[in-house]
């Protein structure tokens, strides 16, 4: 299985598909927030963040997915973005779970200086909803807990991604490709 995923991350269809998968979750929750009135609270917000990291890897990967260290590159972006994604659901699930006038999310979105999102794209990145309402449903899980399974499972197999490359690195002549 390794070697089928280390195989498949050298050609550019399967980094497609990886940026497929994004924009459509991307496309689902903007979907969500201008047509079906959902407004998204500020995790929701990090979490689409978290989502546009994964496309980024995807990004650069598909650019080259032949040479090593760009390969290795998207998927350490991959694996990075995934993992504080899942940790912003957990934090979520775990708010509304758990409601306590002390346990919220923040009032505002904070971006740093240098990439205001929330001023450039208000519409989209401006999250005004509270975190601990789980008013939206699908197929019998909250959508919180389905972006665990999503978040749990692009980290998964970034890290068998990952594993595959630094198990092989030893039996590689050339370690650039």
């Amino acid at each position: 299985m390794l070697l089928f995923l280390r195989n498949c991350s050298k050609i550019r269809k399967y980094w497609f598909l990886l940026i497929l998968t994004i924009i459509t979750l991307e496309l689902t929750a903007l979907y969500l927030q201008h047509i079906s009135i959902f407004i998204p609270c500020i995790l929701c917000i990090y979490q689409r963040c978290a989502l546009g990291g994964i496309g980024i890897a995807g990004i650069i990967a598909i650019i080259s997915p032949k040479i090593y260290i760009i390969r290795m590159l998207a998927v350490c972006i991959w694996i990075y973005s995934a993992w504080k994604g899942f940790l912003l659901a957990k934090e979520q699930i775990n708010i509304q779970s758990n409601p306590s006038p002390f346990l919220t999310c923040d009032l505002f979105v904070q971006f740093p200086n240098w990439i205001p999102l929330n001023k450039w794209w208000p519409n989209v990145f401006e999250g005004q909803g509270d975190c601990a309402t789980n008013t939206q449903h699908f197929l019998f899980l909250e959508i919180s807990q389905w972006m665990i399974i999503i978040f749990t499972s692009y980290l998964l197999i970034s890290i068998l991604i990952f594993l595959s490359h630094i198990l092989h690195t030893k039996k590689r002549k050339n370690p650039l490709l």
